[in-house]
């Protein structure tokens, strides 16, 4: 299955380039990871009024865009390529999406509006305090309680879970799994984690006895939510390491070593020549799987599993090769603070391991072809 991009999506990536370059550059990246909300208000506030970004993939009865998977891709590219510490992907990708995709009406016209209009940010919260992302390994729980449903159980990794209005919790109950939607502050304690990416807040989040309500939706629903969040991932991973490459690239331009520039040393061409593979096998895993996406009708699909799991696989280790090789390439400067190779590096090794290792993503691969005599 192949993608091809339209006119009218080809100028949403140059929209959306040049604003993240205008408002957003590393400079206010790095303001920003300094700050206690870890984004830019405004900046946020721009891309939904100016933009309306939040809503391109959320339904337009609920006040989005409507559109599908293959523009969703192309923001998050952007977003990627720029370090943007906004919580586009916690809010719209992961939260706002998997509200948009159950057959809860109730619960999409009460929270999606918000996340439209950027007035409400969301979380997802699927792995457990053992880092397992998993849907095997969710023991989080979920009992009634008249009503509603009480919580109880530990979350790890949860992207702006210290901060966001809204939480989303992959919970076990005696029959299933499913979502709940948490609101009250009630039984929860957030903490904000050490992350190494200080561009990306994490947290962990603990229930005891937290009223959640439950998110109705088909049988499947939260392994579509999880593989439509690695995908995600995934887009935000290419433009991370497309970044890398151009950096590099550029660099090894004009950098001069013996009398010429580096970019003509045979070793360096290697190392681009490889950073470059690396990249187009990344965009041919993610397109692949955005086009399976784009084509499905709602229903539960293998073939959007195995897609997920190869970019999974595939597209996060990409981009920390390439973030390595930027800096061995960019010599002594690479190393130092000043320059932004540091934070794309962290970027990348952070959300190599957000969504489950390449290990992980293998082995279910493997199952899910029915191969069996190993996890690597």
């Amino acid at each position: 299955m192949t993608l091809s991009f339209t006119d009218e999506q080809e100028e949403l990536r140059i929209s959306v380039r040049r604003f993240l370059a205008d408002k957003a550059p590393t400079e206010s990246v790095r303001l920003s990871m300094e700050t206690a909300e870890g984004h830019d208000h405004a900046v946020w506030a721009q891309m939904a009024g100016q933009l309306g970004l939040q809503g391109i993939v959320l339904p337009e009865q609920h006040g989005g865009m409507g559109f599908g998977p293959i523009e969703l891709s192309i923001v998050l590219e952007e977003l990627g390529r720029a370090l943007s510490p906004e919580p586009f992907l916690s809010s719209v990708a992961f939260a706002g999406r998997a509200l948009a995709i159950s057959d809860d009406v109730e619960a999409m016209r009460r929270w999606l509006p918000g996340i439209v209009d950027g007035s409400l940010t969301a979380a997802l919260a699927v792995s457990e305090e053992s880092g397992s992302s998993s849907l095997d390994d969710v023991s989080t729980t979920a009992e009634p309680s008249g009503a509603e449903f009480a919580l109880t159980g530990v979350k790890m990794f949860v992207i702006d879970g210290d901060s966001s209005d809204l939480l989303l919790v992959a919970a076990r109950t005696d029959h299933d799994l499913a979502l709940f939607a948490v609101e009250s502050e009630e039984g929860v304690t957030r903490t904000r984690l050490a992350a190494v990416d200080p561009t990306r807040r994490l947290a962990r989040l603990e229930f005891a006895g937290t009223p959640a309500r439950r998110i109705e939706a088909r049988s499947g629903h939260l392994r579509e939510v999880l593989d439509l969040a690695i995908i995600a991932l995934a887009a935000e991973q290419v433009g991370g390491a497309q970044a890398c490459l151009d950096m590099t690239v550029e660099y090894a331009k004009v950098r001069v070593q013996f009398g010429r520039q580096i970019g003509s040393f045979q070793a360096i061409k290697h190392k681009c020549a490889d950073m470059l593979l690396q990249l187009e096998a990344a965009r041919s895993a993610l397109y692949h799987a955005v086009a399976i996406a784009a084509a499905r009708d709602g229903t539960d699909s293998a073939d959007l599993s195995s897609a997920a799991a190869v970019c999974g696989a595939w597209c996060g280790q990409a981009f920390t090769h390439l973030a390595k090789e930027m800096i061995q390439i960019h010599g002594g400067v690479g190393y130092t603070w000043e320059h932004d190779a540091h934070l794309y590096l962290k970027r990348a090794k952070s959300s190599e391991l957000l969504l489950g290792s390449p290990v992980m993503h293998r082995a279910r691969l493997a199952d899910l072809v029915n191969i069996r005599g190993g996890n690597s």
